[in-house]
């Protein structure tokens, strides 16, 4: 990855940390998940909102607190979720995980994961694969509500 491309990313990360999209809890939603990293204390409770009669996500809300990467994390897969089917979801959940598991070695697709790909860089850093890890779990666990709901 180019140096320039790189700043990008982070430029990105910070941004999301800083103005992060669909923060602030709401009623009405289909399942919700709370999720600590024990290792650094991050926080994120994660709502997954569906359009009515389907399952397909309408919205997807958050609280938390913790470093810039979890929260620019759960922000990022804030945008990248609304509007998919909740398979979709679960596959692009798991394409994300082999890629923050590969040290670096796998670049995540960014077609498939929008914005969320610029958190790639992370992987490199094992440590902070659950800080950029804890939101997308709080979602696997609440998809994982909604199928046992039904």
């Amino acid at each position: 990855m180019s140096a320039e491309l790189q700043a990008l990313y982070q430029e990105l990360i910070l941004d999301h940390s800083r103005h992060p999209q669909g923060f602030g809890l709401k009623d009405g939603a289909a399942a919700s998940s709370h999720q600590v990293n024990p290792t650094c204390g991050d926080e994120v409770t994660l709502q997954l909102h569906l359009e009515p009669g389907t399952d397909v996500v309408g919205a997807v809300t958050w609280e938390g607190h913790g470093c810039a990467i979890s929260q620019a994390s759960a922000s990022l897969f804030t945008e990248m979720a609304v509007g998919l089917p909740l398979d979709e979801l679960q596959s692009r959940i798991e394409l994300f995980r082999v890629a923050m598991r590969s040290r670096g070695a796998i670049q995540p697709d960014e077609e498939l994961l929008g914005d969320a790909a610029a958190l790639g860089g992370v992987s490199k850093y094992i440590a902070r694969v659950k800080c950029a890890m804890l939101a997308w779990v709080a979602a696997e666990h609440a998809i994982a509500q909604v199928r046992e709901a039904r």
